[in-house]
């Protein structure tokens, strides 16, 4: 599993030679990521009727190419790849890459998540999820460790700034055991609409044992800002959208957190 300083030192030097290459990926930068899932390859060569030529229809080129890039296709685990045919078990490509062996330690408690956002172009706006994924290979990302919050970014170019999280919660009525294995999953939806996945393994542990979390480790910069998402009462429609209060304040605590970290 790359670390947060490996990540940081390879965002300083490749960031301004990538930003070129691909439209839109998102970057664990704590308490690491699974491997890099970055990667675009393949090109677009055409249309067939509703599908593009050169590739299965989800993204992915006849050739095994990415030309999309694989953190748009899969939510993480090797077992989705392998569910549409698309991977052996000893596959490991991109956002299909299979569990890390090199797990971090991360709080029973609930712990810190850090991420760089704009490691490439396209996400001057962006909303992101937190969710987990239980056991050694899980099953589905369907436990919501932190509702949907929103970033506001610098500029729609690459950027070096980054977010962190101190304390983002255990899912509701879920608990952890020290020394069993799960999977952070960040999903970040783009401007643009599109879903960008990335995934980081972890084993549970006293918090005691977790290595202390700093401004150096897990850091927010001045350039990006977080907001909540809220409904109001439309002006030009009876329908009504009503965000349960709980949920609400609920999703306060990580941010309200994160303002805090950031004054300290």
């Amino acid at each position: 599993m790359l670390t947060s300083q490996t990540l940081r030192l390879i965002a300083t030097i490749c960031l301004p030679l990538l930003s070129s290459l691909v439209s839109s990926h998102t970057v664990i930068t704590y308490p690491g990521m699974r491997g890099d899932n970055l990667h675009t390859t393949g090109n677009i060569t055409g249309f067939n009727g509703s599908d593009i030529v050169g590739t299965n229809g989800l993204g992915v080129g006849s050739d095994n190419t990415y030309p999309y890039g694989m953190q748009w296709i899969y939510p993480c685990t090797l077992r989705d790849s392998m569910v549409l045919g698309l991977l052996d078990a000893d596959s490991s490509p991109g956002g299909g890459m299979p569990m890390s062996t090199n797990r971090t330690k991360w709080p029973v408690t609930g712990g810190a998540v850090g991420v760089q956002p704009g490691w490439f172009q396209g996400h001057y706006n962006a909303l992101f999820y937190i969710n987990l994924g239980e056991g050694t290979v899980p099953e589905n990302y369907s436990l919501i460790m932190q509702p949907v919050f929103g970033i506001v970014g610098p500029d729609n170019l690459a950027y070096n700034g980054s977010f962190c999280l101190p304390q983002v919660p255990l899912p509701a009525n879920f608990t952890a055991v020290v020394g069993n294995n799960a999977t952070i999953q960040i999903v970040e939806a783009a401007q643009h609409g599109a879903a960008l996945f990335n995934c980081v393994d972890i084993t549970f542990a006293d918090p005691q044992d977790v290595a202390e979390v700093t401004p150096d480790n897990c850091a927010n910069t001045s350039d990006i800002t977080l907001q909540y998402v809220y409904s109001t009462n439309s002006q030009t429609s009876d329908a009504e959208i009503v965000l349960s209060s709980k949920v609400t304040w609920m999703a306060s605590i990580p941010l309200a957190a994160t303002i805090i970290w950031g004054l300290l």
